[in-house]
C-alpha cells in the first residue's frame, strides 16, 4: 500500500487505489470491522451494500483522500462511468481532543500501541469513559455521491469498504477523520508529556438556590442547562474499614458492583446527552443471567466470577465463553450465541441469497445448514445468522463452538474473520 502526506502538516493523505479484493474480507481487525457495521447497520438499502462491496472487490475505487471529518474517491461504475463519492464524520472538538490526550498520556501503553498500527479495545473503551467515541457508530458515517442517491449508494458503500482495509493497516487515519493528524496528534502528547502542571480545579456548576425556587412558587426561572459530561465515572468509596463486615456480606463484590455501576451510569450519561438520543428505541431491562455475563466483562476477582459463574447458571467455562460473546456484540451477541432458530419465508431467501453473492463459483465453501447456522464443510468455522439478519463468525475449538469475531451483513467478511481468529 503507498501512501503520501497531503502536506507537511499531516491534515491530508491520499492512498494509492487498494488491488482487487476478491476471495477475502475488507476488514481483519476488530476495527475495521467496527467501521463496517457503523456502514451496513445504517444503509436502509441491503442492494446498495452487495452492489458497493462488488465494486470494492473489482477494483473499481480509485485513490482515496483522507482528511478531517472526510474520505473521498472517485469510483467506475461497470460501464466505465466515474463518480465522486465522499463519506463524512464528526470531528473531536477541542475539548474531546484535549479529554483524549489527557487520557492517552496518563497510559502509556495507548501510545506505544498506536505507534505500533494497533488500537487494543481498551483504548477505545478508556476513550469512551473519557467521553470521546472513536469509531463510528450506527448513523455517523453520512454519504454524499453524484450519482443522486440520497442514502448509501453502491459508490459510497465501496469507498467505505476500501476504507475498513485501510484501517486494518493503519489506524492513524480513523484519528485522521476524527481531525487531528500523526504528526500533530503525536507532537500533541509529547508536549503533555513533558508538561508537569497539574490541572486547574474545575468551577462549581452553576444552579439556582433551592431558598429562592420555594419562594418564587410558580414564578420559577427556567432549569440550567444539562451538566458537561464527566470526563471519567467516579470513584466508589473504599470498604476497608476496621468494622468486620455483616454476615453473607462481600467486601470485594460490593466494591466491584459499585465500580461497574458507576461506569455504566457514565456511558448511560454520555448516550443521553447525544443529540437524537430521545428517538432512540428503549432496550429491555436485561435478565438477570444475562446482566451476570455483562458483570463478568468487567474482570472482577475470582470469588465474585464463581458467583456470577453460579447465578447465570452457565458455570465457569460457559461463562467465560458468553463473555467472550458479549465483548463482540452485548447482548445482541449473547442472543446469537445461546438461540437456535428455524430460518423460514424470507428470512430463508435472504440468506441463500447473501451466500450465493459472497464468493465467486470457484471460492465459495462448502456450507451445511442446521438452523440458523451454516457450518463449513471439513473445516471447524462456522457462520451463525442472527434474526436481524447479521451474521456471526463462529470457530470450533476442544468441541465447543465459540464466538470468533463481531457481526457482518456479508457472510464472507464474517467468515474470513473467524478463519483468521483460528489461523486457517
Amino acid at each position: 500500500m503507498t501512501r503520501y502526506d497531503g502536506d507537511e502538516t499531516g491534515v491530508e493523505r491520499t492512498f494509492a487505489a487498494l488491488p482487487p479484493a476478491r476471495g477475502r474480507g475488507f476488514a481483519q481487525t476488530w476495527w475495521g470491522l467496527a467501521w463496517l457495521t457503523a456502514l451496513e447497520g445504517t444503509a436502509l438499502d441491503s442492494g446498495q451494500l452487495k452492489a458497493g462491496r462488488g465494486l470494492a472487490r473489482a477494483g473499481a475505487v480509485g485513490a482515496v483522500s483522507v482528511r478531517p471529518g472526510r474520505i473521498t474517491a472517485v469510483v467506475r461504475d461497470r460501464d466505465g462511468t466515474a463518480h465522486r463519492a465522499d463519506v463524512l464524520l464528526q470531528e473531536l472538538s477541542g475539548e474531546q481532543w484535549d479529554r483524549f490526550l489527557a487520557m492517552t498520556v496518563e497510559r502509556a501503553g495507548h501510545v506505544a500501541a498506536l505507534l505500533d498500527r494497533d488500537m487494543p479495545t481498551h483504548l477505545v473503551e478508556d476513550a469512551e469513559l473519557a467521553g470521546v467515541e472513536l469509531l463510528p457508530g450506527l448513523g455517523d458515517l453520512e454519504p454524499e455521491c453524484d450519482c443522486g442517491v440520497w442514502d448509501h449508494c453502491g459508490h459510497t458503500a465501496a469507498l467505505c469498504y476500501q476504507m475498513a482495509r485501510l484501517l486494518d493497516h493503519d489506524p492513524f487515519v480513523l484519528l485522521l477523520m476524527r481531525g487531528r493528524g500523526e504528526r500533530a496528534l503525536l507532537d500533541a502528547l509529547q508536549t503533555r508529556g513533558d508538561t508537569s502542571a497539574g490541572q486547574p480545579p474545575a468551577p462549581d456548576p452553576e444552579g439556582v438556590d433551592a431558598a429562592e425556587a420555594y419562594a418564587a412558587g410558580d414564578i420559577l426561572p427556567s432549569l440550567p442547562g444539562a451538566p458537561a459530561l464527566p470526563g471519567a465515572p467516579g470513584l466508589p468509596p473504599s470498604l476497608d474499614t476496621e468494622t468486620g463486615p455483616a454476615a453473607g456480606v462481600e467486601p470485594p463484590a460490593l466494591e466491584f458492583l459499585a465500580a461497574r455501576t458507576a461506569a455504566r451510569a457514565h456511558r448511560l450519561l454520555a448516550e443521553a446527552l447525544r443529540e437524537g438520543h430521545d428517538r432512540q428505541p428503549v432496550e429491555p431491562e436485561p435478565t438477570v443471567a444475562r446482566d451476570a455475563v455483562r458483570l463478568a466483562a468487567g474482570e472482577p476477582g475470582r470469588t465474585v466470577a464463581d458467583r456470577l459463574a453460579e447465578g447465570s447458571g452457565r458455570g465457569r467455562e460457559g461463562l467465560d465463553v458468553a463473555v467472550r460473546a458479549w465483548r463482540q456484540g452485548g447482548t445482541a451477541a449473547l442472543a446469537v450465541l445461546d438461540e437456535e432458530w428455524t430460518v423460514r419465508g424470507e428470512s430463508l431467501a435472504r440468506a441463500q441469497a447473501a451466500l450465493e453473492s459472497a464468493w465467486a463459483d470457484d471460492e465459495r465453501p462448502a456450507l451445511r445448514s442446521r438452523a440458523n447456522r451454516w457450518t463449513v464443510v471439513d473445516a471447524p468455522l462456522q457462520l451463525r445468522l442472527s434474526r436481524d439478519g447479521r451474521w456471526w463468525p463462529y470457530r470450533e475449538e476442544r468441541g465447543r463452538w465459540l464466538p470468533a469475531g463481531g457481526p457482518s451483513q456479508d457472510p464472507a467478511t464474517a467468515l474470513a474473520s473467524a478463519g483468521r481468529a483460528s489461523g486457517e
